[in-house]
């Protein structure tokens, strides 16, 4: 066999081992996304917590579970101050979580404030998010976060 055949059988390997390792790095991921749509409503604070940190936020703290103004983690990135509020729910996230961190973004003095989720939300909650200038952190940015880390 001519030194060209070689080059393209190893070629050849190489795509398809990479394509392996993708697909097995996709499935990982899934894999996530499903453990966190069954976990208690306080485990996945804290999982959006470490998310957080993976993703470059420094002086990330959960707050209390009762009494917390509805911000579940306070955080810091780049200099400026986030408050979250953390939905885990099994269907579209509504105007009530926007209201409680957009409340709670102020009680805690935080610059921005921003609802995630393992869901999507509804177009109300979206229009009010505009609105209020609260970020929105969907099922899509939470499976951003963990292609980063990846």
């Amino acid at each position: 066999m001519t030194k060209e055949i070689y080059i393209c059988i190893a070629v050849a390997v190489l795509a398809v081992l990479a394509l392996a390792t993708l697909l097995v790095l996709r499935k990982a991921r899934r894999g996530r996304l499903r453990d966190m749509d069954l976990m208690e409503g306080h485990a996945f604070e804290y999982y959006c917590a470490d998310l957080l940190r993976g993703a470059g936020f420094l002086e990330v703290e959960v707050t209390r579970g009762s009494g917390d103004y509805g911000v579940d983690i306070l955080a810091e990135r780049d200099g400026v101050t986030y408050a979250v509020q953390c939905k885990r729910y099994d269907g579209p996230v509504g105007v009530k979580a926007v209201q409680e961190v957009y409340a709670g973004r102020d009680y805690y003095d935080r610059m921005v404030g921003a609802v995630m989720t393992n869901q999507y939300f509804t177009r109300p909650a979206v229009e009010v998010a505009r609105k209020l200038k609260i970020l929105l952190w969907d099922r899509g940015y939470l499976e951003s976060i963990l292609e980063e880390r990846t």
